[in-house]
């Protein structure tokens, strides 16, 4: 598969969200979509990336943002994360890796030597006809919302 680019045509997916209810691409026709990917719930990047979302969530849906966050955690753990840091928006649970997949985020990792598969922090902006506008490679998990903010002003 090909890797995404700006301008491309966003993958359709349908999955399960923290409250079990199927989400599609589909339901935020007409809204422009922050679709963040990141590793693994409450850990400390991924937390900090969620709770900058949370703290601008408001500013950011004002200039008609959703905000979706997607992980190859299950539901009860996006659930438990949600929960504690008080998170507004939809997280999609990704256990089959489909979506990681189509948007090219599940990469081969390393750490201390050891290699493994896992997700690449990613942010990609959805305009309203699902369109691929903008995609952070380098995200800045402590200042995740701003970054989305001041690429779009450019």
């Amino acid at each position: 598969m090909s890797e995404l680019k700006e301008g491309d045509v966003a993958p359709k997916f349908t999955a399960k969200d923290q409250n079990g209810k199927t989400v599609s691409l589909e339901d935020f026709t007409g809204k422009d979509v922050i679709l963040y990917f990141y590793p693994k719930d409450d850990t400390p990047g991924c937390t900090a990336e969620a709770c900058n979302f949370r703290d601008n969530y408001q500013s950011l849906q004002q200039q008609g943002f959703t905000v979706i966050g997607v992980s190859t955690d299950d539901e009860h753990s996006h659930q438990k994360f949600a929960n504690k840091y008080q998170l507004p928006f939809t997280l999609i649970s990704d256990t089959d890796k489909n979506i990681v997949e189509a948007y090219g985020v599940w990469i081969e990792k390393n750490m201390y030597g050891k290699k493994y598969m896992g997700t690449a922090r990613k942010t990609f902006i959805i305009d309203k006809n699902g369109i691929i506008k903008k995609i952070i490679d380098k995200v800045d998990t402590a200042a995740s919302s701003q970054q989305v903010l001041d690429l779009l002003a450019k």
